[in-house]
């Protein structure tokens, strides 16, 4: 495999962050209201639109395609660790970090089985939608515990992923996004003074095709619904649009396999493909993160749980639930791959990637705009 350069690790540590947003827009005070500017935070009604996988990098280097997306007003903040969409939504709508609301990835090991959080269903049992309800992994009440309208998609409307992360919003479900556009209008002329609105292809089609033409197609087409929600807002009215993460391109190096050693110690892994945790046989911790290390070091960060713990990968603070979910050690890719995992083949054909800590994953535009 061919060497690649090591990129600074972006930690999602302090100000500015997606963690700040939220509680700026519903109490009017705090550090997201110098990102978002207090224009926006002072509007008659606020928008916000989260665009799965629009990194801050990504749009910087494809400006010249959405010029409606380029031409709002730019700040540039950290998403959390990892950086997907689980943890990210989560912690856009709370408020808070992984640590605090729980959901601290894609794959969590929660009471022994293994929760794919996005489908709220584990390896072991299914639809655990009753068995582990979403108040009982996630107890931190979204959107601080107002009621804004939820504008996703129709479909996600009785998971158990929306119910962790948008509980207590008034759910308008859409099938277009000409849809959405009339969803959003439509909670303003009722009245709300907040609408939380969000789309999934950009992530979906880098997923599938990385981040080519198809992607670029995508983008555009993102920024035709950018421009059309603009001009179908009233006056007075703020758009902030935002982000969960960045993303990867790995079809080079696509997906690699941990190494036998590295697997020998551990008795399951948890996490996803770029930010892998290895919960380790009693005694063996150590030996997993040298043998991850000796193996791995040209292409990943290999960190023990005590390691992220004091550098507040998951936030200052991590309750004792979140704490259990976490493995011993965290393999986190650097380079442009990801690591194979039996129990999710799924995920191997991935092109387009997150979870990791490189700066095209960790940093998310907010662009804002008063009509």
């Amino acid at each position: 495999m061919p060497s690649t350069p090591v990129p600074e690790m972006v930690l999602p540590t302090g100000h500015p962050s997606v963690t700040d947003l939220m509680p700026a827009l519903v109490t009017g005070h705090g550090p997201g209201v110098e990102i978002l500017g207090a224009d926006v935070v002072d509007a008659a009604a606020v928008v916000v639109l989260v665009l799965d996988g629009l990194g801050a990098e990504l749009l910087e280097a494809r400006a010249g395609i959405v010029p409606t997306l380029a031409g709002l007003r730019r700040a540039r903040v950290r998403t959390v660790a990892p950086s997907t969409t689980a943890a990210g939504l989560t912690s856009i709508t709370t408020g808070t970090a992984p640590g605090e609301h729980g959901v601290v990835g894609y794959r969590m090991l929660v009471q022994g089985e293994h929760l794919q959080s996005l489908r709220w269903r584990t390896d072991e049992s299914g639809d655990v939608r009753r068995s582990l309800p979403a108040e009982s992994i996630q107890p931190i009440q979204p959107f601080l515990g107002t009621a804004p309208t939820v504008v996703t998609k129709a479909e996600f409307e009785t998971t158990g992923f929306t119910e962790a992360h948008l509980r207590g919003g008034v759910f308008r479900g859409y099938r277009s996004r000409g849809a959405l556009v009339h969803r959003v209008v439509e909670a303003l002329a009722a009245g709300d003074r907040l609408v939380y609105a969000y789309d999934s292809g950009l992530d979906t089609v880098a997923h599938e095709y990385g981040l080519g033409d198809a992607s670029d197609h995508e983008l555009r087409a993102l920024d035709d619904l950018v421009r059309r929600l603009l001009e179908a807002l009233p006056s007075g009215v703020a758009l902030a649009v935002t982000a969960d993460h960045g993303l990867v391109d790995c079809g080079d190096l696509g997906a690699v396999d941990l190494d036998e050693d590295v697997v020998a110690g551990a008795r399951t892994r948890s996490g996803e493909g770029r930010f892998v945790w290895l919960h380790a046989r009693p005694g063996r911790a150590a030996e997993i993160h040298d043998a991850a290390t000796s193996a791995h070091g040209d292409i990943a960060w290999v960190a023990s749980v005590e390691q992220v713990l004091d550098e507040r990968w998951f936030g200052p603070v991590v309750g004792p639930e979140a704490r259990a979910r976490l493995g011993d050690v965290a393999v986190v890719a650097h380079a442009p791959l990801g690591f194979t995992d039996p129990a999710d083949p799924g995920a191997s054909r991935l092109v387009g990637r997150h979870g990791s800590l490189t700066a095209d994953e960790m940093f998310v535009p907010v662009l804002t705009a008063v009509v």
